[in-house]
């Protein structure tokens, strides 16, 4: 058999505190100033052109579609050249997820898989998106836009896309914070000029008790590996994958896969960042969708 090496399809963040995230991931990040969201924005989609993602930022108040072209041609490289080229598209937030003022789950999620599709097509390696929440306080949207944010880590696990959803401290109040934090697989704060992680899972309490075998396939998961390229790799059954990456999952307290890969990589439980052999035929992820 022959033996391929490939490079491990961790996508970097651009933001210190975040490091290394799996193809899938949806984070958030809860800002405190206008700043502190322009800033993380900027290193978050200079990373993302770097690396040739598409980048998609959805914006809304509290800044404008120039505020936030001034804040990236200030710090992007050749920002001008990207956006001409489309390798960076910015857009009214209201308009993406508001259809008038009716919302769409499906045709959110749709509108997302339309984008991957056209990158893939360009041969981007994947799509980085952000969106600001403009909806706390507006009770008439708020449970919507809650169950859109838990349906999205169903709709991007698995896929060459990664977002990170940004929320204001000073709208959110306690209860939207724990609402927000539990919909995704890792939350960061930016408060005082300082980071904090905000583990929606809670402490990693039976960590410790992965045997080496949920490790391993854990570890897989991060690289971006189907239940059944594991099993090829480890020469083990589809099923027996799945058992192994359920326990690991239920174990970290991690609601998918994705996020279950997200915390193990955080907390250093796992470490994909060498180099990997694959079988022949196994050293792409499809997108599947």
């Amino acid at each position: 058999m022959r033996v391929t090496v490939v490079a491990v399809p961790l996508r970097r963040t651009g933001i210190s505190v975040l490091g290394q995230i799996p193809w899938g991931a949806h984070i958030c990040l809860f800002y405190e100033t206008k700043q502190d969201l322009l800033d993380a924005a900027v290193c978050y989609f200079k990373t993302g052109l770097q690396d040739n993602e598409l980048c998609l930022w959805a914006i809304s108040e509290p800044i404008s579609e120039t505020e936030a072209c001034d804040a990236l041609a200030r710090g992007v490289p050749d920002f001008e050249r990207h956006l001409a080229e489309g390798r960076i598209e910015i857009f009214p937030g209201r308009e993406w997820y508001l259809d008038g003022q009716q919302f769409s789950l499906h045709r959110i999620i749709d509108g997302w898989r339309e984008k991957l599709r056209g990158a893939l097509a360009r041969s981007f390696a994947g799509v980085r998106v952000s969106g600001n929440a403009f909806w706390l306080g507006t009770d008439h949207h708020w449970k919507d836009f809650l169950h859109y944010e838990c349906e999205v880590n169903r709709a991007f696990s698995g896929q060459l896309m990664i977002g990170l959803c940004t929320y204001s401290l000073g709208t959110s109040c306690g209860l939207d914070v724990l609402d927000v934090a539990h919909a995704h697989q890792l939350s960061v704060a930016r408060r005082r000029g300082a980071w904090e992680i905000l583990e929606a899972c809670g402490a990693l309490v039976e960590a410790s008790t992965l045997t080496a075998r949920e490790l391993e396939a854990l570890t897989w998961v991060a690289r971006g590996k189907s239940a059944w390229e594991i099993s090829e790799i480890l020469q083990i059954s589809k099923r027996t994958v799945d058992e192994h990456v359920q326990r690991a999952t239920r174990k970290l307290g991690a609601a998918n896969r994705t996020q279950a890969a997200a915390i193990a990589v955080r907390a250093r439980i796992i470490d994909p960042s060498a180099l990997v052999s694959l079988p022949s035929g196994l050293d792409r992820t499809e997108p599947g969708i």
